[in-house]
């Protein structure tokens, strides 16, 4: 807004990116009239691209006390642990940046209810904007460069050698006052790629070191399994399943599949069941193992009660029962609807035995971590008040951790408690003295039976085990 001028008629702004006959969109040139005597009413575009250029201004001071949070964090965490422990302790004095780096970006993620990852790319982005690119900074601040635009610039001037990065930087800030973020990202990778010294073969052996391979939820009871590697592995693949495909389709006229249908089906069966070359013998036999939950009077056809699968949710009804009726490999819970299921070996073992492990997974279903979505069969048991301090290996007392947090948990300011009364949550108290509470994605199995309404369930033998 113009404070040197308030009474200015707000019509008469020409935002920046404009030169006075026309404005640009992500790919055309558009001419239009500016004259503010041909406007049809007050320049509400302007608001909003003063509201822009003020959104910028504040997401650089978000920055900027990032950064300062960060650094002082960075001071705590070594002052702490210079008074906790010998050095030669598993975790000395040389892990200590990098447990204080993932305290930091927990308690940020926590604090600002996003991912850790986006908490790390958030604190990386300000550490390079503070200490390497001061004048991006001090562009971002003014607010002619919007945060998109940023994290452009400064993601492609990481990825090219250091001597060119002043270059890449001067001709982005050029380019930000005047081009769509679209077009603006374009030419600065052209740009970068012309200032790149490394050959196409250098480029393709750096990338192929990051090759994955990922799953990613999707509606419906689906997911998209994906794979990142060479693109001419990729396309031959691809060329295989179809030619798979197809040749699956000519042996049965009646098959009435779509092509995309056929790849998706030859490629799960030979992921599942087919020939892995030179390592046949060593995988033959290998299973996923997923947890299914089946309340019991929904297999029985009582209730309508969800069947669940471990980290995704909700599964058909269909599925769940052929899971639980044929197929190997499957953890099966079944929740009985009239007793509920205690386990604890209280001070006699450190190591819980395998029932209590599954049960304490199947109830907190992922990391106990804030904000972690690690699948619990991937975590490692965490006693919460540790063994060593009088912890009771109990249902009451331990809970899933990922690697990372269990880390963060042991080696850092953090505190750990079990919620009173003890149903499997736990009270994160950060280094600032903020508490996270995380509740586990199941209840412990408890029911009130209504034998009026349901039909009574035959008592299990005693010398059959827990349902978990």
């Amino acid at each position: 807004m113009n404070q040197d001028d308030p009474d200015r008629d707000s019509r008469s702004f020409v935002p920046p990116s404009c030169d006075g006959d026309s404005y640009w969109d992500d790919e055309h040139e558009v001419s239009v009239p500016l004259d503010p005597s041909d406007a049809w009413g007050p320049d509400t575009l302007g608001r909003v691209v003063e509201v822009d250029a003020m959104v910028a201004i504040f997401a650089a001071d978000r920055l900027e006390w990032v950064h300062t949070f960060r650094v002082e964090q960075l001071r705590e965490h070594q002052r702490w642990a210079a008074d906790a422990g010998p050095a030669d302790s598993p975790f000395d004095r040389r892990s200590v940046p990098d447990l204080a780096e993932r305290s930091i970006r927990l308690e940020l993620a926590c604090a600002l209810k996003i991912s850790e990852y986006a908490a790390e790319r958030m604190t990386a982005l300000a550490e390079a904007l503070v200490e390497t690119y001061p004048d991006v900074l001090a562009s971002m601040r003014s607010g002619n460069l919007s945060e998109r635009h940023v994290n452009a610039l400064i993601d492609t001037a990481d990825e090219i050698a250091e001597e060119h990065r002043v270059a890449l930087v001067t001709q982005g800030l050029e380019w930000a006052q005047e081009l769509p973020y679209g077009t603006f990202r374009r030419k600065l990778r052209t740009f970068a790629a012309e200032l790149q010294v490394k050959t196409i073969e250098e480029q393709h052996e750096a990338a192929f070191t990051e090759r994955l391979v990922g799953i990613r939820p999707a509606p419906n009871g689906m997911a998209w399994l994906n794979i990142f590697t060479s693109e001419v592995e990729a396309h031959a693949i691809f060329h295989r399943v179809t030619a798979m495909g197809k040749a699956v389709g000519k042996m049965d006229p009646a098959d009435a599949r779509t092509i995309d249908q056929r790849r998706a089906d030859v490629v799960t069966d030979l992921l599942l069941d087919g020939d892995v070359g030179s390592y046949q013998d060593a995988a033959r036999g290998i299973r996923a193992t997923v947890a299914v939950t089946v309340p019991v009077l929904t297999l029985l056809g009582v209730d309508t009660e969800p069947a669940t699968m471990e980290g995704i949710g909700p599964i058909p009804l269909a599925t769940a029962r052929e899971l639980c009726g044929t197929a190997d490999g499957w953890m099966r819970v079944l929740t009985h609807p009239e007793t509920g299921v205690v386990l604890s070996v209280g001070r006699d073992s450190y190591r819980p035995p395998a029932d209590l492990r599954r049960f304490v997974k199947w109830r907190a279903a992922r990391c106990m971590a804030p904000g972690c979505h690690i699948p619990a069969a991937r975590c490692e048991d965490d006693h919460t008040t540790a063994w060593e301090h009088g912890g009771e290996t109990s249902a009451d007392n331990l809970c899933p951790l990922c690697a990372g947090h269990h880390h963060v948990k042991h080696h850092t300011p953090w505190k750990v408690t079990q919620a009173e009364p003890a149903d499997g949550s736990l009270h994160w108290r950060s280094p600032t003295g903020r508490t996270y509470t995380v509740q586990p994605g199941r209840r412990t199995p408890t029911f009130t039976p209504d034998r009026g309404t349901r039909p009574p369930i035959a008592d299990a033998a005693p010398d059959e085990p827990p349902p978990f």
